[in-house]
């Protein structure tokens, strides 16, 4: 496997768009595998995501976050919630401070399966990664937070209508 160049070797932003674009497909390729045996389709998949960073980030999201987040109709975020409480991945809870408002939360037994399969994933990872001191993971930290914010930021421009 091609793991990149030499220690003294010049990375190029191509280079780097190059290994995010390679890394981003064998993630989708190790979700779609996890989605087809637990028959979890992939929007279903990225919107348990999207709830358990936000469980896990101490933020509660609601419905219309998550139709925000994931780009969808309120009522397509009803046919997937539904779907995803019928399978007991999910559960609608009233807001502790705002009772008129859901708030959304992952299922333990979905967690449980979750860890399952990704567990593996993430041993090897922190395998691969052992080699890296601190101030190497912290550019790296650094790097992957400012290409998510670059992505987002283009990705808004995209899906927001210019204003007159």
């Amino acid at each position: 496997m091609d793991i990149g160049p030499g220690v003294d070797a010049e990375v190029t932003d191509q280079a780097l768009v190059t290994g995010l674009r390679q890394l981003v497909v064998e993630s989708d390729r190790f979700a779609e595998m996890f989605g087809e045996t637990r028959g979890i389709h992939r929007t279903d998949l990225n919107a348990l995501a999207v709830i358990m960073h936000a469980d896990h980030a101490g933020r509660s999201l609601s419905p219309g976050d998550l139709a925000g987040s994931l780009h969808l109709s309120a009522s397509a975020v009803t046919a997937l919630l539904d779907r995803l409480e019928a399978a007991g991945h999910i559960r609608r809870e009233r807001g502790t401070a705002d009772r008129r408002r859901v708030e959304l939360r992952v299922n333990d037994r979905a967690l449980d399966v979750g860890r399952a399969f990704f567990a593996p994933l993430g041993a090897e990872m922190g395998r691969a990664w052992a080699e890296f001191g601190q101030p190497e993971r912290q550019v790296i930290e650094r790097f992957l937070a400012l290409s998510i914010e670059a992505t987002v930021r283009v990705r808004e421009r995209l899906t927001t209508p210019e204003q007159d």
